[in-house]
């Protein structure tokens, strides 16, 4: 079946998007009926289809996509491309450091020093310290035990990557499940935390997964910085309420047989030394700094590299704790970034501004479909790839209407403006949780044997709708950012 599955992919998907990529890199430039549109512009059109068929379609891992547009935007639109390609005649290029400085983008360091935490977190047992001191105070009653997995899995989730954080919380569920009846409906309410509560808060601070991190990079690049406290404040509270409506809706759909349930957590074993003290004082004081960028103005991307130079220099985190850093969502990311370079770097994001009457549009409308398609996109291929893909594309969307001509300015911004739109996607991607392939967590609670898909689709739709609707007023009208 597998190998089935590979050659649809190879001999009928691949020739596809090769096909399509070809058509729109190969046709009159008039075709697009966009007037100043140059040549190394359709170039960025045919990569943008490109990346979005590969990504959907995951022909080949969603990194190598990323890499692959890497090279192949260096190659075609770079300053330092193909002679025969990248002349000046073809139109604007784009310097070719800029691009492979994606590798490297500051919001990528900010990733990696959230990898490098969670890492030493793992191996010196500060994760297990914390979940099971912050268990204990939920008690032994079932729906406050099942609360208590809601709060700290997504606290958790803020600061660690979503899969290792579901990954690590499901041994700590094991004996809790081996605790409850075979037929407790509740059993399947506890599976089905691990994957809502990663997903949901996630959401919390920009490291909380890589959709945070596109939006807040792409918008300080328009000129909208969001600094990790100004984002914290606001998701965090919004986390709080989709986490005690997930825990209603959980109660509802699969409640407790057994008032009680006996928590059994594992012990850690580890010898504490002045290492652990050490990685615990660098975890908590990097939290401190991030939440404070406003008072001693380090930049949260400069802070993310505090606590690997400290690690790293004492010899807490070694060559062998780099290999376990999750390179291949770094490099993800930085292949969204590319493409947003791309974009702006050709001009292309200044055509369509002008070519597409985005200042005319309903303000509501745009917000609306522009979350849906984010949505949708995110239950079937990878939030990282469907924020990489789409966010690039709305920044543009919203200069438009952020534009002081624009005939939906005053409406745009009454609506929370560019910060609010793109804050919006990213809240987008991360609320799609409707099948065992729409996230890893997800894929990690059906391995348990005690989710079946349409339990999955159930509970992810409401809070997928609540989630969505919230989202909009929570971000444009409850607590918005400073419009911009």
């Amino acid at each position: 079946m597998a190998d089935k599955k590979f050659n649809v992919k190879l001999c009928v998907l691949l020739p596809i998007v090769l096909i399509v990529t070809i058509f729109l890199w190969a046709v009159p430039t008039s075709f697009y009926g966009i007037d100043a549109l140059t040549a190394t512009q359709q170039r960025v059109i045919a990569l943008f289809a490109f990346a979005a068929l590969m990504w959907i379609f995951e022909i080949i891992p969603n990194w190598t996509t990323s890499l692959l547009v890497i090279v192949l935007s260096l190659l075609t639109v770079s300053d330092k491309g193909l002679g025969f390609l990248c002349k000046p005649e073809a139109g604007q290029l784009v310097p070719y450091k800029s691009l492979m400085a994606s590798f490297a983008d500051p919001v990528v360091m900010l990733f990696l020093g959230g990898f490098v935490l969670a890492i030493v977190a793992e191996k010196y047992g500060l994760d297990l310290v914390l979940a099971k001191t912050l268990l204990k105070f939920f008690g032994k009653k079932s729906r406050f035990v099942l609360l208590g997995f809601l709060i700290v899995i997504s606290i958790f989730s803020m600061f660690m990557s979503n899969t290792a954080t579901a990954a690590m919380m499901l041994g700590f569920l094991a004996p809790v499940l081996s605790a409850l009846p075979a037929d407790d409906k509740g059993r399947i309410g506890l599976a089905l935390s691990i994957p809502v509560a990663a997903n949901l808060g996630g959401i919390g601070t920009p490291i909380g997964t890589p959709p945070n991190a596109t939006a807040v990079r792409f918008l300080e690049d328009a000129g909208n910085a969001v600094s990790f406290g100004a984002w914290s404040v606001r998701m965090i509270p919004y986390v709080i309420i989709m986490i005690l409506f997930a825990w209603v809706v959980l109660q509802f759909f699969f409640p407790f047989k057994s008032p009680t349930i006996e928590l059994k957590l594992p012990e850690n074993t580890r010898k504490k030394d002045w290492k652990t003290i050490v990685v615990w004082i660098v975890f908590f004081g990097t939290i401190l700094l991030w939440v404070t960028e406003a008072i001693h103005k380090i930049n949260s991307n400069v802070v993310a590299l505090i606590p690997l130079g400290v690690l790293t220099a004492l010899g807490i985190f070694t060559k062998e704790d780099i290999k376990e850093i999750n390179w291949s969502v770094l490099w993800l990311v930085a292949g969204g970034f590319a493409l947003g370079t791309a974009l702006q770097g050709t001009g292309l994001a200044k055509t369509l501004i002008e070519a597409i009457p985005f200042g005319s549009m309903s303000v509501v409308l745009v917000l609306v479909l522009a979350g849906f398609i984010c949505y949708f996109l995110s239950n079937f291929i990878s939030n990282s790839a469907t924020a990489a893909l789409l966010i690039p594309i709305l920044i543009v969307v919203a200069e438009g209407m952020a534009d002081p001509a624009a005939a939906n300015n005053a409406q745009f911004l009454a609506f929370g403006g560019t910060r609010a739109m793109i804050s919006f996607i990213a809240v987008c991607a991360s609320i799609a949780m409707l099948f065992p392939i729409s996230t890893p967590p997800n894929a990690i609670a059906a391995s348990t044997g005690l989710v079946e898909t349409k339990d999955m689709a159930k509970v992810g739709i409401i809070i997928g709708v609540v989630g969505f609707v919230l989202g909009f007023f929570w971000l444009t009208k409850i607590f918005p950012f400073a419009a911009a």
